[in-house]
């Protein structure tokens, strides 16, 4: 292998080495702020290794902060420095110096030294600063540290390739994994080669049809023939018959063979899809982890103490789905920094910690990628909204007697160009940017933003975007003889509702439906009049209005449409032409042989209604009752199973009820997780046979740890004799279920009794 080969997979594997330790010890510095115990010895262990691994790069920079930072790690395990907050944040300095500068060198060779870091650990040292250390293996701990030397000059690490890269995994030939540097542009483009190859294939099913019909139309020339011979049976016409059934046997067979084709053809072009797919999709800690870092440089800058969490980092996305959030995101994390942060006072006032908290949380749910950037601080100021909507016109006056808009209504608002409730100008705000280019980056994705209050206090701003960019599963829908295409992320159900079912309320028609276990009434609205035919009636076709039941937050509207066609995944097109109203059309997908479809998003439909009907008194139509939603939204269930597909399966049926799903791959991750802290979970599901730590000593560590023992537990596994079932119900478990007559209805009412 060449030298610059080696030194690539050197920083590659270091990259992904230095993120893991710092991360741990972030860990255990928030481990240690709540009170809890922290593992000393393992964060000096983890700084200890962060050097040698620099060492082992050649990044004597990072060496000398890691040893710096190996050295304060040292006294505390020593207990001759307390981890107190002058401490931590010392050490949270130090950090981030060392991932920025390591972020640094991938564009700038010749990046500065963190100087304020080496400053910061200095601080902390005193007159006893450590030199650098030349061993090789893990000291012992060190009770007296002499004074640094100078920090040497970085030495520059080879330039990175100039277009971005994938690492695509291949298999070698003694069966270990070699890794081929790929252009990314280059994925980008075959993976739009294959969807319109999918496409094509796709098409191949009409050739079947038409060769169905083909043969449909010789067996009745062929009827018509037999009528024929039976009157005049001459030679002529059964050499005629002869031919038509030659002919009809042929076009048979050859249908029967364009099935098979189509179906291999369909099933081979689904696999190259999906691998494909899979390359093109990198981890969201690639692109959005450096936020974590800047949202603290932040909150050092503006005086604010905040922790900053960043959660789901492993999840996978397409790298420019990635790329266009990164900027919003951060944008987000200032907003929470500088609008939604009390201060320290007020704070206590309130029963809160003095030291404030932002997340950036990333799942996936129903084809969607989630990121939730959330804070607990003041919550959003609805009076404060309404009075900035009234001023910028988006808002008429009302009468003091009148009620309020709706809280939905007037959270979409903030997304508006020149939005802002900022009452003067910083650094970090009041510029008149607003939120709306969050919500404009969402739009490019064919995504959207939904802000609502957090439970408890505080805010929660939502991204959710497709996790590929350019295709996406459609419903095909047909409205005044137009077709549109509605993404399936943004429909609950499809419904058939009798006439008799569609009601009035103010003068409205509206239909009762069952959501979150209670009956909502929700508008049904003909899809015409939301896209500007404002005398548009609901069509009825045989005493039946077919609709879509759309869903935004907790609002549902029922979309009526003359007809639902069929689902497609197709390629999605951006459109880019002057006025267009692309609160309402995201896109359009082109169809081989068929007009293009416009497509329509879900949420901008809901948005429309909610901005032209809010002022009714019906304003509050579609919304269920907060309590159910609460209730799911509450619930975060960790799955616990060494088998990737059972925790697939799982996450999958949790997830589509709406509980927050973490998943361990064994008992002893999983009791990490527990006891970090880094997590509110209210469940676990765990296997029992597992490696390291299995479901019993799991449930063990559980019940009799007094913080984690009130936690239920539920045992899922294969072994299911009676003395298993004992064994588990002895040691606390809430409910033992047996894999092998696995039911999902009894694990979704299992967990429904327990929470």
């Amino acid at each position: 292998m060449p030298m610059s080969d080696l030194r690539r997979e050197l920083l590659a594997a270091f990259d992904a080495e230095h993120k893991e330790h710092l991360g741990a010890i972030r860990a255990a510095l928030d481990a240690a702020e709540r009170g809890e115990q922290a593992d000393l010895r393992d964060i000096f262990r983890r700084a200890h290794s962060l050097k040698g691994a620099a060492r082992a790069v050649d990044l004597p920079v990072v060496e000398e902060v890691a040893h710096r930072l190996e050295a304060v790690l040292a006294r505390v395990a020593e207990g001759v420095m307390a981890l107190d907050a002058r401490v931590a944040a010392g050490v949270q300095v130090g950090l981030d110096g060392i991932e920025g500068y390591v972020a640094a060198l991938a564009s700038d060779p010749a990046a500065p030294a963190p100087v304020a870091a080496m400053a910061a650990l200095d601080a902390l040292l005193g007159d006893e600063a450590p030199p650098a250390a030349p061993e090789a293996a893990a000291p012992a701990l060190p009770a007296a540290l002499p004074p640094p030397p100078p920090a040497p000059a970085p030495v520059p690490p080879p330039a990175p390739e100039a277009p971005p890269m994938a690492e695509a995994p291949a298999a070698a030939a003694s069966g270990s994994v070699e890794y081929l540097r790929v252009n990314a542009e280059q994925i980008e483009a075959l993976a739009v080669a294959v969807h319109t190859l999918s496409e094509e294939v796709t098409q191949q099913a009409g050739v079947e049809a038409e060769l169905r019909a083909l043969e449909e139309t010789l067996s009745g020339l062929r009827r018509a023939l037999e009528t024929a011979l039976r009157a005049s049976p001459t030679p002529a016409l059964r050499e005629v018959a002869q031919g038509l059934d030659g002919l009809s046997r042929r076009i048979g067979r050859m249908a029967r063979e364009q099935h098979a084709g189509t179906f291999a053809a369909e099933a081979a072009a689904q696999r190259v899809r999906e691998q494909v797919e899979a390359i093109a999709l990198v981890p969201a800690e690639t692109v959005l982890g450096p936020l974590g870092r800047m949202a603290r440089d932040l909150a050092r800058e503006a005086g604010q103490d905040v922790a900053v969490r960043l959660e789901g980092m492993d999840v996978q996305a397409d790298r420019r789905v990635l790329q266009t959030l990164k900027d919003p995101v951060l944008h987000l994390l200032r907003n929470a920094i500088s609008h939604g942060i009390e201060q320290p006072e007020q704070r206590r006032a309130q029963g809160k910690p003095e030291r404030a908290e932002v997340s950036l949380r990333l799942s996936g749910r129903g084809g969607l990628l989630l990121l939730t950037v959330a804070d607990d601080g003041r919550g959003p100021d609805l009076a404060r909204i309404e009075a900035t909507a009234i001023r910028q016109g988006l808002l008429p006056e009302r009468s003091p007697w009148s009620a309020p808009p709706p809280p939905d209504r007037l959270l979409s608002l903030v997304f508006e160009p020149g939005f802002s409730t900022a009452p003067a100008v910083d650094r970090l705000s009041g510029r008149g940017m607003g939120l709306s280019v969050v919500a404009e980056a969402a739009r490019r994705l064919r995504g959207t933003t939904l802000m609502r209050p957090r439970r408890g206090g505080g805010t929660e701003v939502e991204i959710a975007v497709p996790f590929s960019a350019a295709r996406q599963k459609l419903l095909l829908v047909e409205a005044e003889g137009q077709t549109y295409g509605l993404p399936s992320h943004g429909i609950e159900r499809l419904l058939r509702l009798p006439v008799a079912a569609v009601e009035s309320v103010e003068g409205r028609p509206v239909t009762r439906i069952a959501a979150g276990g209670q009956d909502v009434i929700a508008p049904v609205i003909a899809l015409a009049a939301l896209l500007g035919s404002p005398q548009a009636t609901i069509p009825v076709e045989a005493g039946h209005v077919n609709a879509v039941l759309l869903r935004r937050g907790g609002r549902r509207c029922a979309l009526a449409v003359n007809a639902t066609r069929d689902v497609r995944t197709l390629l999605v097109d951006s459109l880019d032409v002057p006025g267009l109203d692309t609160e309402l059309l995201s896109g359009i997908a082109p169809r081989e042989g068929e007009a293009p479809a416009l497509v329509l998003s879900p949420e901008g439909l809901v948005g429309r209604w909610l901005r032209d009907e809010g002022h009714l008194g019906a304003g509050t139509l579609g919304l269920e009752g907060a309590a159910a939603e609460d209730r799911v939204a509450a619930a975060t269930i960790l799955v616990v199973d060494d088998s990737i597909t059972t925790r697939t399966l799982e996450k999958s049926i949790l997830e589509a009820q709406g509980y927050r799903v973490l998943l361990s791959v064994d008992g002893l991750d999983a009791l990490n997780l527990l006891r970090s802290g880094d997590a509110v979970v209210d469940l676990v599901v765990a296997d029992v046979e597992m490696p390291r730590m299995d479901g019993y000593a799991l449930l063990q560590a559980i019940k009799t740890d007094p913080r984690l023992a009130p936690l239920p537990v539920i045992l899922m596994t294969s072994r299911a004799a009676p003395e298993d079932v004992r064994r588990g119900l002895d040691l606390g478990a809430g409910a033992y279920l047996a894999k092998q007559k696995f039911d999902q209805r009894e694990l979704l009412a299992t967990i429904g009794q327990m929470l």
